[in-house]
């Protein structure tokens, strides 16, 4: 009998809602603003409703493949399961970057905020700091998680309903170009190409990455097949009905809006909806945000490392390990946390672009496991079927596959040599010992149509 201690039960809906919006962070539509803004020529309403349709097909495969499978691992274990293990680990070691380096994204941009407002304390003592807190809050437990999350994400919320009724009001009180609350201009292309708007949205479909971080904690939730679907779609509406509201305001009230530095464009934008007042409160939520996501993103590849180690393909004693009292795994946050010193060596740059290919390459092939699973081994070909379980993953596959495709060529060589790295280590574990899948911890499960 095993008596190995196993992850709690314990997350409810709004739980995972707050999580992966923890993770996703509201606030990253402003972090992202001046990149995107000059990306999609200004039509940033439709930038965002093209990338958030993009995003609901993957998301709507998500919610099939968790249904499946109501277990920790994520991409890994959709592709391993309903395509070819062997092309799962492959799939799963490219999500590892992903995983691995949003903890240290979060990590340098709160460095970076904290070193702005204190500038006689350098980054790197603000790295050391976080990684420690980041550490203690996920070793304690997945409830104090998610109730940080939780507090993380109202603050923001609140923070940019405030944004929205600022500019509400300068609409009403004559100081906004805009006389009206309601316009079709911010839907309309006008003179800007559609290639320039797509291209904005291929950059914008970064600030929903999150929603598929919540499905490595299907062990830790409370009837993982009915929440983490509904947490799903609930976290991608949310997130757009937000994104789409603030591109919406701004746009009719300040059509005019330019910028010199795409980098702080939107710190310029706050300061002229609401002043110093407004601005200073600003960068105070920005910080909070990046804390709860470094919270969120350790939490995440902590739970991802176990799955992995579970299945023997990462060492099974050393990855699989949860703590007696916490029900946590205490060594996987430790062995993330030792990483994420890397952040006071490198670029927020380079910890992005391994969390670009890594996504993207993930949710490419849940989109086709949805296909593999349902509509091939399963033979679910109704006409009804042939829509849900062959079109709209189809679709989800050929966009976010493109949008793969328009990554820079840097960012794709360094990918394929990960990926090259990942395939030698499979062939010499596959040559020095057993099959790297030992056992099958999951009893497979069919949705009802």
């Amino acid at each position: 009998m095993n008596n190995q201690p196993a992850l709690s039960k314990s997350l409810k809906v709004y739980q995972i809602v707050f999580l992966g919006l923890a993770w996703m962070t509201p606030m990253i539509f402003f972090t992202v603003y001046g990149v995107a803004y000059d990306a999609a020529g200004g039509q940033m309403v439709l930038a965002y409703l093209i990338a958030f349709l993009a995003i609901f097909f993957t998301a709507y495969s998500y919610s099939r493949m968790v249904k499946a499978y109501p277990i920790a691992g994520s991409a890994y274990t959709y592709t391993k399961k309903a395509i070819h293990p062997r092309l799962g680990f492959l799939v799963g070691w490219a999500l590892l970057l992903d995983y691995i380096f949003s903890p240290i994204i979060a990590i340098l941009t709160f460095g970076i905020f904290m070193h702005t407002e204190f500038p006689s304390i350098p980054v790197y003592v603000w790295v050391i700091v976080m990684n420690i807190i980041l550490a203690l809050v996920n070793i304690v437990g997945i409830k104090s998680v998610a109730r940080i999350s939780g507090i993380s994400v109202v603050v923001q919320i609140l923070f940019i309903s405030l944004f929205c009724l600022f500019i509400i009001k300068d609409i009403a009180t004559g100081q906004a170009s805009s006389s009206t609350l309601f316009s079709l201009h911010p839907f309309l292309a006008s003179d800007v190409p559609f290639t320039t708007i797509f291209s904005g949205a291929a950059l914008i479909c970064f600030c929903f990455l999150g929603f598929d971080a919540v499905t490595t904690m299907a062990e830790e939730t409370i009837q993982p097949k009915k929440t983490i679907p509904k947490a799903i779609f609930l976290i991608v509406c949310i997130a757009a009905v937000m994104y789409i509201a603030i591109s919406y305001f701004t746009q009719i009230a300040y059509p005019g809006f330019t910028f010199t530095n795409p980098d702080n464009a939107a710190y310029t934008l706050v300061k002229l909806v609401g002043g110093n007042l407004l601005s200073s409160l600003f960068i105070t939520v920005l910080i909070i945000a990046t804390f709860t996501q470094g919270v969120s993103s350790v939490t995440s590849v902590t739970r991802f490392l176990y799955a992995l180690g579970r299945e023997s393909v990462l060492p099974q004693k050393v990855f699989s390990y949860i703590h007696p009292t916490f029900k946590t795994p205490v060594v996987n946050i430790l062995l993330v946390t030792a990483f994420s010193f890397l952040g006071m060596f490198i670029d927020l740059n380079t910890a992005v672009t391994f969390v670009s290919f890594g996504a993207l390459t993930a949710f490419t092939f849940v989109n086709v496991s949805v296909i593999a699973h349902f509509y091939i081994k399963l033979k679910k070909r109704s006409f009804t079927e042939t829509i849900l379980y062959l079109i709209f993953p189809l679709i989800g596959a050929t966009f976010i596959g493109w949008l793969l495709t328009l990554l820079n060529k840097d960012t794709l060589l360094i990918g394929v040599a990960w990926l090259t790295v990942g395939f030698l280590y499979l062939f010499v574990k596959s040559r020095l010992s057993a099959p790297f899948v030992k056992r099958d911890h999951s009893k497979v499960t069919v949705p009802e149509k």
